[in-house]
């Protein structure tokens, strides 16, 4: 499966690279999206933030509203402005496998395997998601393969991060913060495992993107307009273009397993 990078990636770069993975169903991508990913961007000082659009999505039973290729054409006009985003076909469907649903752990896992050796692979969530962690598959190998930035969402406490985690899995405060996070924008903690393996959790606490995809599709599935504040205009003429999401129906297979 291939994998689109922003073509510095491809120059043989003298530094290390830091690279988010930024999965989701983006049905459609809006600009709470572009929020999270220009704080994570700017908090850990990130080369590029990757925006994967998910084919069959674990957590997501009822599938996505639009097609993969609609959501894919969206996301690539929602990003086209910041050089710094780009898109990853890992988590696309294959011929093959178009209904299967794409694990986490096996997607970051691939997508490791492509990275120069001294490269860093982290992997972005919203909180909502990270709040299901200890549900995904392997979800306690997940941060030890590429460690977590958690955005928060509205009206979501985390308060208790712990509880979050998979069972085994202990969070602490980071005794270290390396120069290059602004403690500003990010707050810093530490995930132990009980064999040993410690990796970092970064945490972005203040992003308040009161922004939901649900609501954008049922306005316009009630024949509302692309709202402006929430799309950026070339995805809100995509929409029109296409008349996606007039109807309230699935385009893409249920599934019911968990990521």
């Amino acid at each position: 499966m291939l994998t689109h990078y922003h073509q510095a990636m491809h120059s043989g770069p003298a530094q290390p690279q830091r690279i988010a993975f930024f999965g989701g169903s983006f049905d459609p991508p809006h600009k709470g999206h572009l929020a999270i990913a220009r704080a994570a961007h700017a908090g850990l000082q990130l080369d590029q933030v990757l925006f994967a659009p998910v084919g069959a999505q674990p957590l997501k039973p009822h599938g996505a509203s639009a097609s993969f290729n609609d959501r894919l054409a969206m996301t690539r006009l929602c990003i086209a402005d910041d050089p710094a985003f780009a898109i990853s076909l890992e988590d696309a469907p294959s011929a093959e496998q178009h209904d299967t649903p794409h694990y986490t752990i096996e997607t970051l896992r691939r997508l490791r395997a492509t990275q120069p050796a001294n490269a860093t692979l982290l992997c972005l969530i919203g909180a909502d998601s990270f709040r299901s962690l200890r549900h995904w598959h392997r979800g306690a190998e997940i941060p030890f393969v590429a460690p977590l930035i958690v955005a928060a969402r509205p009206g979501q406490k985390l308060d208790d991060l712990s509880a979050c985690l998979p069972p085994g899995l202990v969070l602490s405060q980071a005794s270290h913060v390396p120069e290059s996070i602004d403690t500003g924008i990010v707050r810093v903690f530490q995930v132990s495992h009980p064999h040993g393996d410690t990796a970092p959790l970064y945490l972005l606490p203040d992003l308040y993107v009161d922004i939901s995809a649900s609501q954008i599709r049922e306005a316009l599935e009630r024949g509302a307009s692309a709202p402006a504040e929430f799309l950026t205009p070339q995805v809100a003429e995509y929409i029109r273009l296409h008349g996606l999401y007039r109807d309230a129906f699935t385009c893409e297979p249920p599934t019911q397993q968990l990521r």
